[in-house]
């Protein structure tokens, strides 16, 4: 019995030192089927043999290496047009919101000049063109009424003169009418007077 446990503990011992070299000396194939490209690559030099200075490899691991790198490639050439498309689909946002944006900026001019300006009889006049213009009619009206009112003052100054020369002539005329008048009855006496003689 003791002969039967020390042959089968040597039987164990011998079979697990020879997984443990075969799993040492032949690479697992989890590196051909979940490794990067260059893992896969690596795992078929490790297990490919030597013919003179070529290696040999399987064609099943070939064909599989092959696949894994036409899957990749497939995987890239769909994921570079997913990019394509959606680069395009950012190149025609970018186009709309470009759009947007100068509608926005035409918009926003438009209301600054609406806010700096308003509209008289159906024309858009800026703010500061409508107040140099009241001002300038304001000054234009205080520069008339300045005149305005030097030329009355002038013109009723001439009028008082006019009306103190008439006033004065009117009584030198009504002087020269008594004198007149003084005298056309001194006259008038003095015919009277002598035709008065004249018959007496």
């Amino acid at each position: 019995m003791m002969m039967i446990r020390h042959f089968l503990f040597t039987l164990f011992l011998s079979i697990s030192f020879t997984l443990s070299a075969q799993e040492q000396t032949a690479p697992s194939t989890a590196e051909l089927e979940n490794g990067t490209i260059e893992e896969q690559f690596e795992y078929i030099k490790k297990i490919s043999t030597n013919y003179q200075e070529y290696k040999v490899i399987k064609l099943r691991s070939l064909e599989k290496l092959q696949n894994n790198i036409l899957d990749s490639l497939s995987g890239y050439k769909s994921t570079i047009q997913e990019l394509k498309v959606t680069l395009q689909e950012n190149k025609t946002q970018i186009n709309d919101l470009n759009q947007k944006l100068s509608t926005t900026k035409a918009d926003f001019d438009r209301a600054v000049e609406e806010k700096d300006s308003f509209s008289i009889f159906g024309m858009l006049l800026h703010k500061n063109f409508y107040n140099n213009l009241v001002w300038g009619i304001i000054i234009l009206l205080i520069l008339t009424l300045v005149i305005s009112y030097f030329r009355f003052k002038k013109s009723h100054q001439v009028t008082a003169e006019t009306q103190q020369s008439l006033e004065d002539l009117r009584e030198e005329f009504e002087l020269h009418r008594r004198n007149t008048l003084e005298r056309e009855r001194k006259l008038n006496r003095q015919l009277v007077d002598a035709l008065n003689k004249k018959d007496s």
